[in-house]
């Protein structure tokens, strides 16, 4: 929140200019919280460095600009449906899962469909990269959108 209010200062003034975004900043903890009946859970990835957040809504789970997941983030992913997940390039980057290590991520997860995203140039094009990828995971696509049912229990 900090480096957003320094670099979009002239936002969060008192007397914002005329046609500037109006923003209202809200802390996410890593407890879990509902939005109109959705429970959301926040997991916390490593992005090199930096924590980030993904987020598990429902059975979806989005997590771009990670590399590294803790032990007990982990569990947060337990009988997802369906992930969401970065997948930058093949070869080795400090901040971003590889092909190889998003893949890694799909087969421990076991999410019934997982769609990569976060995706360079340098991965190649989609035809060839679509051909090496396992049964339930794809290349997600600008655009994609995902319906997302409000649990029956909640």
């Amino acid at each position: 929140q900090e480096a957003l209010k320094r670099e979009f200062y002239y936002i969060f003034e008192k007397d914002p200019y005329p046609g500037v975004p109006r923003v209202e900043l809200k802390t996410i903890h890593l407890e879990p919280f509902d939005v109109q009946g959705l429970p959301v859970t926040p997991i916390e990835v490593m992005h090199y460095k930096l924590p980030v957040l993904g987020f598990r809504f429902g059975d979806f789970v989005y997590i771009t600009d990670a590399k590294t997941i803790s032990e007990q983030e982990k569990k947060k992913l337990s009988g997802c449906h369906t992930l969401v997940i970065n997948a930058l390039r093949k070869e080795p980057h400090i901040s971003h899962l590889t092909l190889d290590e998003a893949l890694e991520w799909a087969e421990e997860f076991q999410a019934e469909h997982t769609y990569l995203t976060h995706i360079s140039h340098l991965m190649g094009k989609h035809e060839e990269v679509s051909k090496e990828l396992p049964k339930g995971v794809s290349i997600a696509y600008d655009g994609q959108s995902f319906e997302i049912p409000v649990p029956q229990e909640y």
